[in-house]
């Protein structure tokens, strides 16, 4: 089966064997939004000019996450940079289309069930384990030396951006991680956009924490 670099991500972030999410939504979000951008640009769809994104063939490719991102692209107009499109792509409705996808094409299954019997929480565990293990053996073999491929390459960067590389690929050269990543530009916007997001959590938090100290004085 064909898959896309989002979701081979989405394969590694969650167990295999009960489907729980190995990594926070905070990183997990933005890292799927960047491996569609890195599908994009691989694909010739997209590409960097100057510090900025722009479209290079608005073409479609047939799969429905990649091509509505295309045009959303398209649509939007301007040059942008890329660690904007990585934030403005992300969200939780977009992990959970490309896992329902899996899912229907009997890669993943779909538990749903009640944490402390009221809240609501859905599991991702695996169907068919070869998906996953072919995406393992391609990283095993250039994380031992062998030279990357595009969307090897990019994998292991937008992992590594999110800081989930130790837990994915655990025992592996972190020298080796790092440098495959310095040479991806979707790593750095993903790395980018999530030190945004978390900035943004503090600052909101900050304030919310000088706001109830004001109350209580006065």
């Amino acid at each position: 089966m064909s898959v896309t670099i989002a979701e081979e991500f989405l394969l590694l972030a969650h167990s295999d064997q009960d489907g729980k999410q190995l990594i926070d939504s905070m990183h997990l979000d933005p890292a799927v939004a960047g491996a569609l951008l890195a599908d994009l640009a691989i694909a010739g769809r997209i590409e960097l000019a100057g510090k900025k994104l722009r479209v290079a063939d608005p073409s479609p490719l047939g799969h429905p996450e990649l091509d509505a991102t295309l045009a959303r692209i398209v649509q939007e107009g301007g040059d942008r940079r890329p660690a904007w499109w990585v934030h403005k792509l992300q969200s939780g409705k977009l992990r959970n289309r490309l896992l329902t996808g899996l899912a229907e094409a009997g890669v993943l299954a779909e538990r749903h069930r009640k944490v402390l019997g009221v809240f609501p929480s859905t599991r991702w565990p695996q169907v068919d384990p070869g998906v996953q293990a072919d995406v393992r053996e391609r990283v095993s073999a250039v994380l031992a030396g062998a030279d990357p491929d595009a969307r090897t390459a990019a994998l292991i960067a937008i992992t590594y951006a999110a800081r989930f590389h130790r837990k994915a690929f655990p025992g592996a050269d972190r020298k080796r991680i790092k440098e495959i990543a310095e040479g991806v530009w979707t790593s750095a916007a993903v790395a980018k956009a999530i030190a945004a997001i978390q900035a943004g959590v503090t600052g909101a938090a900050a304030a919310g924490m000088v706001a109830v100290g004001a109350s209580g004085s006065s």
